[in-house]
C-alpha cells in the first residue's frame, strides 16, 4: 500500500474541491464572499474606498463606518469579523486611552482585493445598462 504525504494530500483535497457539489466547503467561502459588505470592506481596506486606487490602507472601524454608506454596526462587526476568521484581514489592537483597532487586508485578502476591486467597478459602470433592462423587463410583465 502506498503512503501520501501531507503535500499529496493538500493537492488531492484541492483537486477535489467543487463548488457545483452541494457537499463542498468551498461553498461556504462563495457565500461569504458575494456579500455585498465584504466585497465594500475589501475594496476600502485595498486603499480604493474613495473609489482611486491606491495602496493597501490600514483602517478604523469608524473609517470603514463613515465610508461604507448604510452598513450598520452589527453588519459591519459581523462581516469585519468573518474575514478576520477567514484570515483575510487582521484586527490590530493598540493599547492607547482609548483603545484603536485597525483593520487591514492579509496576503490573502489582497490576493482577492483585486476581483473585488473589478467586481465593484463592474457594478458602478454597467448600473445603467442593468437599470435600463430591469425597466423594460417590469414593464413586459
Amino acid at each position: 500500500m502506498a503512503t501520501t504525504n501531507a503535500a499529496e494530500k493538500r493537492n488531492q483535497a484541492k483537486s477535489a474541491y467543487n463548488a457545483f457539489l452541494a457537499v463542498c466547503p468551498s461553498r461556504q467561502l462563495l457565500d461569504r464572499l458575494s456579500d455585498k459588505w465584504v466585497v465594500l470592506v475589501l475594496c476600502a481596506l485595498g486603499g480604493d474606498g474613495a473609489g482611486n486606487a491606491g495602496p493597501p490602507a490600514s483602517m478604523r472601524y469608524s473609517e470603514l463606518s463613515r465610508l461604507i454608506a448604510g452598513v450598520s454596526q452589527k453588519m459591519l462587526t459581523q462581516t469585519l469579523r468573518s474575514l478576520e476568521r477567514d484570515g483575510l484581514i487582521t484586527r490590530t489592537v493598540t493599547p492607547t486611552v482609548p483603545v484603536t483597532v485597525d483593520y487591514a487586508l492579509t496576503d490573502l485578502g489582497l490576493s482577492l482585493h483585486q476581483t473585488t476591486r473589478q467586481l465593484r467597478t463592474w457594478a458602478q459602470d454597467h448600473m445603467d445598462a442593468v437599470q435600463a433592462h430591469r425597466d423594460h423587463y417590469d414593464a413586459d410583465n
